[in-house]
């Protein structure tokens, strides 16, 4: 067995907290039955934690849980050691020192965050919202990565985005239809995983549970012309305007999301007709990737935001449906905006 490293420990950690994805939480299952010294650090850990349990889990405010963890962070080196609360818990019960990388991001910050609070005595609700900003960076370093591919891209090839010839009344719902016909815009995105731009998990949200094990272990992307199914994408492309000029990228363009709730009711059968009613629901919801708190949205200058509505570049510009959707009308899979200002990511 490889050495105990800092990432084991960091691995630990975020599984004493419940952060872990399922192949991180089978990975440190695998070091918990290998390792002495890793069971040991998670006995300690948990010993430390353990008060979390008896504590009644109420609803808590995103907005009040974030201004908290932010003061948290203003205030926590202008505290003296003098006037900080009364220790939570006596020495005696910290079994080991838990060293925590403060380079770590957002995400992670206001996951550490949360259980110091604790330590000093200022106890949150919950520990949901550390959660939910965990999992919305670790959505969002994927979508940068994402990016990243692009920009080396654009940079090898005059500053131009590879353009995909698709008919206009090609079905952009068949995503990972291996035909020779060009039908969903995600095999532009393909494009990059096959040419060695992007690697292909980045074009998977961490935080989306799915039946089965997405695993990329054997998979040989040059047999491949679009993703090899729905499951090995996690996030909608942007469906491009049919007269749009655009061929790089472009400032502040809406380049990709978190999963279009249509993409919940689309058929396996790519034999059968696709015929969608859009209903109040679906005009509603947000991307399921987050448990529909909202979603990430990446833009062509690299920038990743997580927005709360999918109303994204004005009030009236819903990423998820064309402007001509409403509700009651029927959605038939070949849709394509009129118009780069209506955004449009799909499936």
């Amino acid at each position: 067995m490889t050495p105990f490293s800092d990432q084991h420990r960091e691995l630990l950690f975020d599984y004493s907290l419940g952060l872990t994805s399922e192949s991180e939480t089978a990975e440190a299952e695998r070091l918990l039955a290998e390792s002495q010294e890793a069971e040991g650090l998670y006995e300690a850990l948990r010993s430390v934690l353990s008060p979390l349990d008896a504590l009644e889990v109420e609803p808590c405010p995103d907005e009040l849980a974030e201004r908290t963890v932010l003061r948290l962070k203003a205030t926590s080196h202008a505290v003296s050691p003098s006037n900080r609360p009364k220790e939570l818990f006596p020495p005696d019960q910290v079994a080991a020192t838990i060293r925590i990388p403060f380079w770590r991001n957002w995400g992670d910050i206001a996951a550490v965050a949360a259980v110091l609070v604790l330590f000093v005595g200022v106890g949150l609700p919950t520990l949901g919202f550390a959660r939910q900003k965990y999992w919305q960076a670790r959505c969002q370093a994927n979508q940068a990565a994402v990016h990243e591919g692009l920009a080396n891209y654009a940079a090898e090839h005059e500053g131009r985005l590879p353009g995909l010839a698709v008919d206009a009344g090609s079905p952009w719902w068949k995503v990972g239809y291996q035909g020779p016909e060009d039908y969903s815009n995600t095999r532009q995105g393909w494009r990059f995983v096959r040419e060695g731009y992007v690697s292909p998990d980045k074009f998977l949200c961490p935080a989306r549970r799915v039946e089965g094990k997405v695993s990329f272990d054997r998979l040989k992307v040059e047999d491949y012309s679009d993703f090899p199914h729905r499951e090995f994408i996690g996030f909608s492309i942007r469906i491009n305007c049919p007269q749009s000029r655009e061929v790089g990228l472009t400032p502040r363009k809406v380049l990709m999301a978190d999963l279009n709730p249509i993409a919940e009711r689309l058929p396996t059968d790519y034999s059968a007709e696709f015929r969608l009613r859009i209903d109040e629901e679906l005009l509603k919801a947000n991307s399921r990737n987050h448990r529909g708190r909202g979603q990430n949205v990446l833009f062509s200058d690299g920038s990743v935001q997580f927005f709360r509505t999918r109303l994204v570049n004005s009030p009236s510009d819903d990423i998820y449906t064309l402007a001509e959707m409403s509700d009651g009308c029927e959605v038939r899979g070949y849709e394509r905006p009129c118009s780069e200002k209506d955004a449009f990511v799909a499936p």
